[in-house]
């Protein structure tokens, strides 16, 4: 799952991307608001955890354009600002949820699942590929009658490879949705994590549900 986070407070930043990516999550940061709302039009994210007191442009205002411009991805406001007047207009202007700074991060991370369980836009389709299905209001994985145990990076990676099934994609393309923009550990990652999913998919060379393209990427067969 793939988190963008808005934060001018790159001490605080760093120390949240870094404990979510203990529960493998992929984070980007960003550190203005008017970054952030570029950021979150074009990016796909999963949800985006925002600051309101953001330099260049506020998190209301950022939210509120968001929706403006259909962008539905789940908001999490992350502030010091907790009056109830602010929670209010935080979530009037479109947030899902408000955290008020300072807070653990159990209860952060609770609140991400939270909102990865909910079913707006894309997160309560059922995604399917043959006896493969992808239940993403529950976050479930089934090959047939069988859940599959997925980390969360195999889970975004057949997310992925499952919405454009029957089409090649490259490594980059996969490395570019599922991993953060910042993390330089690229090597084979992908490689590895197509390899686990084979492992649990229980996909031989003769069922050959991802499909290697030599020298260009994977497709998951139609």
């Amino acid at each position: 799952m793939r988190i963008l986070l808005v934060e001018d407070n790159r001490k605080l930043a760093g120390y949240i991307r870094k404990a979510l990516k203990k529960e493998s999550y992929a984070v980007d940061c960003v550190f203005d608001g008017a970054a952030g709302e570029e950021r979150a039009a074009f990016g796909e994210y999963d949800i985006i955890v925002l600051d309101v007191m953001l330099p260049v442009k506020d998190g209301f205002t950022v939210c509120r354009d968001l929706r403006g411009k259909n962008v539905n991805t789940p908001i999490l406001m992350l502030t010091a600002r907790g009056e109830l007047d602010d929670r209010v207009e935080g979530l009037d202007c479109g947030a899902d949820d408000y955290l008020v700074k300072p807070f653990q991060l159990r209860e952060l991370s609770a609140r991400l699942r939270a909102l990865l369980r909910r079913p707006p836009a894309k997160k309560g389709e059922v995604l399917r590929a043959g006896a493969l299905s992808l239940d993403n209001g529950c976050h479930i994985a089934r090959n047939g009658d069988d859940e599959l145990r997925l980390t969360l990076k195999e889970y975004a990676v057949l997310d992925f490879l499952m919405r454009n099934k029957g089409l090649i994609l490259t490594r980059d393309q996969i490395y570019s949705h599922c991993w953060e923009w910042a993390d330089n550990s690229y090597s084979n990652v992908v490689d590895a994590v197509i390899k686990q999913l084979r492992q649990k998919l229980n996909d031989s060379k003769k069922q050959n549900i991802i499909k290697t393209v030599r020298g260009v990427g994977f497709k998951l067969q139609a």
